[in-house]
């Protein structure tokens, strides 16, 4: 059992002795002046991988990051904070500090090399609250919905008006039209298809017999022409 627990010790102390406490500190400004506004945040690596509380001076410490290259980040509900990356060496050297555009490529880094121990400042503060929209007449006269329904009102006043001025004959034939058209409907919606067929090729059989052919028309004239030659023999 001595030999195990000896291993262990001293794979332990070999950890130890590369990984690095990584630390930092808070910069307050104006958008964030102390940790009351700040209110519960932590300091995370690579989404929460590894992670460091923040006191209240502004100060943190990430215990125990091993070597490796990291994306650093700070989860706060009313602040935005720049995000970083943080190269960690197996070496003595400290660690180098980057900054980091979320969505981009970690390799190539950035050429620009900002400062260690990590100075974070508040971008920007979340503002979670929508003020209501105030009513807008002319907006919502302006929908579609809006303007479909004005156009049906103004047909239905319309329509009386254009029906008293109407030809007789062709208000007789759009009453006709309309009776089957409102017949041929009930009969879908009641279900029967057959009847609304019926309808329709009823509607056709009368149609025929109203408008002329044009040989028959052209028959017609003919005799009529000849009819007159005679007479004036």
């Amino acid at each position: 059992m001595r030999v195990p627990l000896f291993l262990l010790a001293l794979a332990s102390l070999f950890h130890t002795a590369l990984a690095v406490d990584l630390r930092g500190r808070i910069s307050w400004n104006e958008l964030c002046p102390n940790v009351g506004f700040l209110g519960h945040a932590k300091v995370v690596l690579d989404d929460d991988k590894l992670r460091g509380g923040i006191t209240e001076d502004g100060g943190f410490v990430i215990p125990d990051v091993p070597a490796g290259t990291y994306i650093l980040s700070v989860v706060a509900h009313d602040h935005t904070f720049d995000k970083l990356r943080v190269d960690v060496f197996e070496t003595d050297s400290l660690p180098e500090v980057r900054p980091y555009i979320p969505g981009t490529p970690l390799s190539p880094p950035s050429a620009i090399a900002l400062p260690y121990p990590i100075v974070l400042t508040a971008r920007k503060k979340n503002d979670y609250f929508a003020p209501p929209q105030s009513f807008n007449l002319l907006g919502t006269l302006q929908s579609p919905m809006m303007l479909m329904m004005l156009s049906m009102g103004a047909m239905m006043l319309a329509m009386p008006y254009l029906m008293k001025n109407m030809d007789p004959e062709v208000l007789q034939d759009f009453n006709k039209r309309q009776s089957r058209i409102g017949s041929l409907q009930s009969s879908l919606q009641s279900g029967d298809i057959s009847g609304g067929l019926s309808a329709l090729l009823h509607a056709g059989e009368e149609e025929k017999p109203s408008t002329p052919s044009p040989s028959k028309t052209a028959t017609s004239s003919s005799m009529k022409h000849r009819s007159g030659k005679h007479k004036k023999r």
